[in-house]
């Protein structure tokens, strides 16, 4: 599984240890150079973009199988709102075979929304990034959840 990872701070690096320790890519966005040692060290790829301009992820989902777009501390509605929009529209004829969410209510009404309509399997993580470890898990689970889903 190759995933694209938009968000997860810290935290994310947990993650993305621990998939890539399994023999999982993970390409994790993040907005500058400087977080690409921690990014290598923890076995991702780094992709230098932002959630803020999708146009700097659209080559991004190449060849990715499930889009973890975990922003859920980061206040900013547009990217709950219309960024998140756009991504998902982004993922129509790709690889992506799941999305897992992590953000406010209204985004994953909107996770919920489009990709029903196009048929792509999702979850929402609602687990707080204080306890990394159930962070990391209850991820871990919705990616394990959204791959063995059927297409419809």
């Amino acid at each position: 599984m190759r995933a694209l990872l938009v968000g997860g701070g810290r935290a994310g690096l947990a993650l993305t240890r621990e998939l890539a320790a399994e023999g999982h890519a993970v390409r994790f966005v993040t907005r500058t150079e400087k977080r690409r040692p921690a990014i290598e060290e923890a076995g991702g790829e780094c992709w230098i973009g932002t959630p803020d301009r999708i146009g700097s992820l659209r080559y991004a989902l190449d060849n990715v199988t499930v889009l973890l777009w975990l922003l859920g501390p980061v206040a900013d509605g547009d990217l709950h709102g219309s960024r998140l929009t756009m991504m998902l529209e982004r993922t129509i004829d790709t690889t992506v075979r799941g999305v897992v969410y992590e953000g406010t209510a209204a985004g994953a009404a909107e996770v919920e929304r489009l990709a029903a309509y196009n048929e792509i399997p999702h979850a929402v993580v609602g687990t707080p990034r204080d306890d990394e470890a159930a962070w990391v898990a209850a991820v871990r689970t919705a990616v394990e959840d959204v791959l063995a889903a059927p297409r419809g």
